[in-house]
């Protein structure tokens, strides 16, 4: 695979993955447009990401099923098409339901990862599946900077056609870029649907890591979708571009994210998910201190979110290397089950958030993401784990991703 078709398809991860996330720094925008309640239009960022974990269950296994060229083609189409529509909405209902759309069509990255894993070098898996890392933790940290000060300037519903052409112009790219290939398999499709179900409850490596990522998923994005309220507030008094501003200080974790998949190398994933869950813990304590407005609480958010984000990419890495070396023929399926559990972790979390914030304000927001942590820190703590052998927490290389 060349470099220019692993940028390419870096770029393609960025796009799809700020899709779910370029909406958090938007709602108070969507709330004036629409003229309704903030609560109410932060149902456009649930609905998302609701929609995104359909997609994952529900269009992820044909990954294993059709060839990734024109399924990603035909996803990317849909998604943008999707976007369109929402920024078209002409009122509230419509957009949550653009919104499941745009979710369940945006799920490019989860097929560009086995697609990679499988057209890499030996050599060279691990590189590529960081670089694609990179892309992704790049959409998501750019996605509400460029939502937030567009829709600064030109109104809520100049992100979502912007990234809706982005899409299209991206699937055109792809059709020519992308090298062709062949089904990996020939399963039906209710097999393949009920594939991540067995794995589930078979392999118990990959539940651990589904819950160590669900439960810091839903306390991330508690955080980051109560953070525009916040920051709208009177607390700040700040707009919609400033939560797409503070969101930059997070590209430290696209440095962060290949160190992380060194330790993992060396060390298993274990060891990296004990620092990544502390580091999730403390960042609820720092973040409580934003609750006082001013320069120091601006300061304390940023150090907050910026610890945050680094802890959750760098334990999703952990948690994907654990998953994906478990049965290197049916990485899609595995994906499935990992991401599923992830987003529905990350939609209740968002719901949760609102929910929290408007009865006990920004410190209620600081101690779920606390009680969130606290599941799998606890449970990584007491578990017993297998011997470091073979099949044990050393994994090979080619689960790095």
């Amino acid at each position: 695979m060349s470099r220019r078709t692993v940028m390419v398809l870096a770029v393609t991860c960025a796009v799809a993955v700020g899709n779910i996330y370029f909406p958090q720094a938007i709602v108070p925008l969507i709330a004036s447009g629409l003229h309704t309640s903030v609560a109410s239009a932060s149902m456009v960022v649930t609905a998302t990401q609701i929609g995104y974990t359909a997609g994952i269950f529900l269009l992820v296994p044909l990954g294993d099923r059709l060839p990734y060229r024109p399924f990603l083609v035909t996803l990317l189409v849909l998604c943008g098409l999707s976007l369109l529509a929402a920024g078209c909405a002409p009122t509230l209902p419509v957009l949550v339901a653009a919104g499941l759309l745009v979710g369940a069509t945006t799920v490019a990255a989860q097929i560009i990862a086995p697609l990679a894993a499988a057209l890499a070098a030996d050599d060279r898996r691990g590189a590529v599946m960081g670089t694609l890392l990179s892309g992704s933790t790049g959409g998501m940290l750019l996605a509400r900077t460029f939502s937030g000060t567009l829709g600064e300037w030109l109104g809520w519903r100049a992100p979502y056609l912007g990234a809706g052409l982005l899409a299209l112009a991206l699937a055109a790219v792809l059709a020519r870029t992308v090298p062709a290939t062949t089904a990996p398999s020939r399963a039906p499709y209710p097999a393949l649907l009920a594939e991540p179900l067995r794995l589930l409850r078979t392999e118990p490596r990959l539940r651990r890591s589904c819950v160590y990522q669900a439960s810091v998923f839903a306390g991330f994005s508690a955080v980051w979708t109560c953070l525009a309220l916040l920051l709208t507030g009177p607390s700040y008094g700040l707009g919609g571009q400033a939560v797409g501003l503070l969101a930059l200080v997070g590209a430290a974790t696209m440095l962060c994210t290949p160190l992380a998949g060194r330790l993992v190398d060396r060390k298993g994933p274990d060891p990296v998910n004990l620092v990544c869950l502390l580091g999730v813990l403390l960042s609820a304590v720092v973040l409580t201190a934003g609750a006082g407005g001013g320069v120091t609480g601006l300061a304390a958010l940023t150090l907050g979110t910026l610890l945050l984000d680094i802890a959750m990419q760098s334990g999703m890495l952990a948690n994907q290397s654990r998953v994906f070396a478990l049965r290197p023929d049916a990485r899609g399926r595995l994906n499935t089950a990992y991401m599923t559990c992830a987003y529905l972790g990350g939609s209740a979390g968002s719901w949760l958030g609102v929910s929290v914030h408007g009865r006990a304000g920004w410190w209620g927001v600081c101690v779920l993401l606390a009680l969130l942590t606290a599941v799998p820190l606890t449970f990584h703590l007491t578990a017993r784990r297998p011997a470091r052998s073979g099949a044990g927490m050393r994994l090979p290389r080619e689960g790095a991703c």
